[in-house]
């Protein structure tokens, strides 16, 4: 389960009923950071950062979160929702700086080290120590930083269930006094979670029908922000389709990506794509095009993944290929224009892929590759963000041109691929052979091990098809 339940050690389940808060908010234009009950001496770190004025959320959340209330908090992407539960922390841990403080439960590693990054930058005044425990990482030294006490704990629940799985009542006892429990993108989190002494905080983009089930977590009466903007994707964005034949897309994806490309000198890309092994196709086959791409999903390592984000925040690539491990509250500065080149079974898929361009004010373009097979999906897409789509003449000539070339391109790297998942196959097979030969096992023993060995690593992605597929009917 995502939100763990191992944590029943520690805090007891609680009722939560949650109100609409319908009073109506100052323009924030005229608010400051002062004004919501925010110290100086964190005003003075916001104003070297140049944030002067809260948004919405911002005003609406923190007094809440200052006066002791649990929040539910659902804003657009770009909208500070992270700033709307690190600020009042901080504020709360500089009178009160002893254990284990915070803990923020996150989907994703990239967005977990970016909300440490703010917590960072914004507490060095208190000496903070903030640990991030997410996979990809050595387990002992987390363990052994928890042991430490760090003031916040930044962690994905996968790894946190980990650590309580290997130390049950040891890490049960260093997150039995935190005062604060943070779900960041909480639609994607929420699961049955247990509730004692502390505040609870959920802030996302959507509001699904897991955080209908609140009931399950507090009996204080949370206070609930929504924006009230019927349109859900943010100003400034501008929406389109390219509709295209199903075999012709990647050649489609290339025109679009390289016009794009070509015009606009200093512009970033972000495509996004269904699975992981299309990120990995896609990304080879650009590469062989003569383009300089980074790629992110989960199976790249951690490292590989915080260096190709590092180099396409800086500016050093211009071209991302990823999965929806990137649509989750990163904060990628200056993406002039997302591309999906699959269109998203869910909307609200679709609405955290384009959050990623047009962020804080800033103008940015999505575009969106339509088959004949997506006309359905498109449009229950634009029904919920309210409006109709253009739709993007492209010169189909123009695409032939080069098709061929495309289409080889990215055979020669589904190729490349399935050569590389034969050779790391029979090294872990030789690998796991001689662990067990090490163990003094008979041979026909270590034959049916290696079989059965097999028959799972077979299954897996089966299994996870299927659980993919339970997800989206529900």
């Amino acid at each position: 389960m995502l939100i763990l339940n191992c944590l029943a050690l520690t805090f007891e389940c609680r009722s939560f009923y949650y109100v609409l808060h319908t009073t109506t908010f100052m323009e924030h234009s005229c608010v400051n950071f002062r004004d919501i009950g925010i110290t100086t001496w964190l005003t003075k770190q916001l104003e070297e950062l140049n944030l002067r004025h809260p948004t919405p959320v911002q005003i609406n959340c923190i007094p809440k979160i200052l006066d002791g209330s649990d929040v539910l908090g659902c804003a657009k992407t770009g909208t500070g929702k992270t700033l709307a539960f690190v600020l009042p922390i901080l504020q709360q841990l500089s009178s009160d700086p002893f254990g284990i403080f915070a803990l923020i439960l996150t989907p994703t590693r990239e967005l977990a080290f970016q909300i440490g990054d703010q917590f960072n930058a914004l507490g060095r005044q208190l000496n903070l120590k903030c640990s991030i425990i997410v996979g990809g990482r050595h387990q002992m030294a987390q363990a052994q930083e928890l042991v430490r006490r760090p003031h916040i704990v930044i962690a994905t629940p996968g790894r946190l269930a980990d650590h309580l799985q290997s130390d049950q009542l040891g890490i049960a006892r260093l997150l039995s006094t935190i005062r604060f429990l943070v779900l960041d993108e909480a639609d994607r989190l929420l699961d049955p979670a247990y509730a004692l002494q502390r505040q609870t905080l959920l802030f996302s983009a959507t509001i699904t029908d897991a955080l209908d089930k609140l009931h399950q977590l507090s009996i204080r009466k949370p206070y609930f922000f929504e924006e009230k903007d019927q349109i859900q994707t943010v100003k400034g964005l501008e929406q389109s389709f390219v509709l295209c034949p199903h075999t012709f897309i990647d050649a489609y994806l290339v025109y679009i990506v390289k016009e794009f490309y070509t015009s606009r000198e200093s512009s970033s890309i972000l495509v996004f794509v269904k699975t992981c092994r299309e990120c990995q196709t896609l990304a080879l086959m650009f590469k062989k095009l003569g383009f300089e791409v980074g790629s992110l999903h989960s199976e790249v390592l951690q490292s590989l993944r915080m260096s190709s984000l590092a180099r396409f925040r800086s500016g050093r690539i211009r071209i991302m290929i990823c999965t929806d491990v990137a649509a989750r509250g990163l904060d990628i500065p200056h993406v002039d224009l997302v591309v999906n080149h699959n269109v998203p079974r869910c909307p609200k898929s679709y609405l955290h892929r384009v959050g990623r361009s047009a962020r804080a004010g800033r103008f940015g373009a999505a575009v969106t590759f339509v088959t004949q097979h997506d006309v359905l999906l498109l449009r229950s897409i634009e029904q919920v963000i309210g409006e109709k789509m253009e739709q993007i003449q492209v010169p189909h000539h123009e695409v032939t041109l080069y098709a061929a070339k495309v289409l080889a391109t990215k055979r020669e790297a589904e190729i490349r691929l399935e050569n590389q998942d034969n050779n790391s196959d029979d090294r872990k097979e030789n690998w796991r052979r001689k662990e067990l030969i090490l163990q003094g096992m008979d041979d026909k023993l270590i034959e049916k091990e290696i079989s059965r060995w097999k028959d799972n690593r077979k299954s897996k992605p089966i299994l996870r098809r299927k659980k993919q597929k339970k997800r989206l009917n529900k």
